[in-house]
């Protein structure tokens, strides 16, 4: 090969042609696919000519056997990708919520801080509330209403659970009181 300063179109020219035909029979490759896998097994070799031993195999074999590899390679990959996509798919699915879901949590929230509001809760409590209706888990944004945010975090957990469920209690008080004055 170093030797032969045309080898380089030689090889292209004697093994492309045939690569491609292989490659789109046996292995049904698209045009696209079978030229990159083709012309990489090509370049590979031009570039590592010392990889190939022309007493294992033919030139011809070897290139197909790089050219195969670098399909199932392409291919494997392709579903990796794939597979990643549908997984960022799954989550951004999960966690968005439809719009009209979105929609009727706001008037279910502005109702009951309303509610609330009668009730003279501390505009501390009102944010966490307001919070926790729509949705919000985050003990970090739930102790931002109450100014707990730059607490250690054990600390902050315990704080914003405490408070969590002593709000949670008021709105069960709540609801069964609208429960009663909507039987009578």
């Amino acid at each position: 090969m170093k030797r032969m300063p045309v080898a380089n179109a030689k090889v292209f020219e004697l093994f492309v042609p045939f690569m491609l035909k292989t490659l789109t029979a046996e292995m049904k490759c698209e045009a696209e696919e079978a030229r990159t896998c083709a012309l990489e097994a090509v370049i590979e070799y031009l570039g590592r000519p010392d990889g190939y031993d022309r007493d294992q195999s033919l030139l011809r074999s070897y290139l197909m056997l790089v050219a195969r590899r670098n399909v199932l390679d392409s291919r494997r990959s392709h579903q990796r990708r794939v597979l990643r996509e549908q997984k960022f798919a799954d989550v951004i699915e999960l966690q968005a919520r439809p719009p009209n879901e979105e929609m009727e949590a706001a008037v279910e929230t502005a109702l009951a801080l309303k509610r609330l509001e009668r009730r003279n809760l501390t505009q501390q409590d009102q944010g966490v509330l307001r919070l926790i209706l729509q949705g919000e888990s985050s003990t970090l944004e739930l102790a931002r209403p109450l100014g707990k945010a730059g607490l250690p975090e054990p600390e902050r957990k315990r704080v914003v659970k405490q408070n969590r469920d002593r709000l949670l209690k008021q709105l069960r008080r709540l609801g069964k009181e609208e429960d009663t004055h909507d039987e009578s």
